[in-house]
């Protein structure tokens, strides 16, 4: 087995057929339709199915493809930190950030990470649910996050960077907006949007209203915060969201809450981190943060 032939498995499982993956990997297709029989002749089994919407992994394969990735972003990380001790970063850094963390410091850090090294990339996913964040961790996937708190068990080393505070949402004459802070009491009896069951914002949002012991009525979850703030701006009901992940031109819609509502911000870095972990470490450390 090679790592060629894991990439190739890999890039069928993504796009879902041997032509598109050649197409994307700029190969030619007989020499990746070879290496993934002879991949499955070495191991005796059938690694991929044919079905009317293209190849998909069997059972088997599946299993192998979640070790043949960790396998092939251990390489990834071997190559980019040989050619970092040459001052030429490059290779693929790998970033999780809990939804609505960073909303603001994460996209400058970033940027600049980008544009003093541009030869590295940068894949960035946002999770609703911290179980998704800690299984890409533990599948080898994952160099580093943005969290209110760091995986477990995975051999992530915490930063604190600040913390997070909340806002509530209003339509635009809400006669709450008179007000420059409010408590959770305040918004006892309003509409409320909500957000998907699960996820981080609803299960803070559930826990602060339970613990002041105010009952609200939900007229419409969201499984994004922009769409929420959009909808609480239009009248739709009230919402609470991180501060920073209020979009520009909903800023006069948003009042701070008293006590504050807030969340510590954590940059979860893997263990023996690379040298674009660090400079993103770095940068993010620049940023500014509340209460850092």
């Amino acid at each position: 087995m090679s790592l060629r032939q894991y990439e190739y498995a890999l890039a069928i499982a993504e796009e879902g057929s041997v032509t598109a993956a050649a197409e994307r990997l700029r190969v030619a297709q007989p020499s990746i339709s070879q290496q993934i029989r002879a991949l499955e002749q070495e191991l005796g089994v059938t690694l991929f199915g044919r079905t009317p919407q293209g190849l998909v992994p069997t059972v088997t394969g599946r299993a192998f493809l979640k070790e043949a990735e960790i396998a092939v972003s251990a390489s990834r990380r071997a190559r980019a930190a040989a050619r970092a001790e040459s001052g030429d970063l490059a290779g693929e850094l790998v970033v999780a950030a809990q939804m609505g963390l960073g909303s603001r410091q994460l996209p400058v850090a970033l940027g600049a990470l980008r544009r003093r090294y541009p030869a590295l990339a940068v894949t960035l996913f946002e999770e609703s649910d911290p179980a998704d964040v800690e299984r890409m961790a533990r599948q080898g996937r994952l160099d580093l996050a943005l969290v209110n708190a760091a995986p477990q068990r995975c051999g992530f080393e915490e930063h604190r960077l600040g913390v997070e505070p909340y806002v509530a949402i209003f339509g635009g004459g809400h006669p709450l907006l008179a007000a420059a802070t409010l408590t959770l009491a305040d918004l006892a009896g309003e509409p409320w949007i909500r957000f998907t069951r699960g996820s981080v914002l609803e299960d803070l949002v559930s826990g602060a209203l339970r613990e002041a012991g105010v009952t609200v009525t939900t007229v419409a979850r969201a499984s994004q915060i922009v769409t929420a703030v959009r909808l609480a701006a239009e009248g739709v009901g009230i919402t609470i969201v991180p501060a920073a992940a209020v979009p520009p031109g909903c800023e006069d819609h948003a009042r701070t809450l008293e006590p504050p509502l807030s969340q510590p911000v954590i940059a979860a870095v893997r263990q023996h981190a690379g040298p674009a972990e660090t400079a993103l470490l770095d940068l993010l450390r620049q940023q500014h943060w509340h209460d850092a």
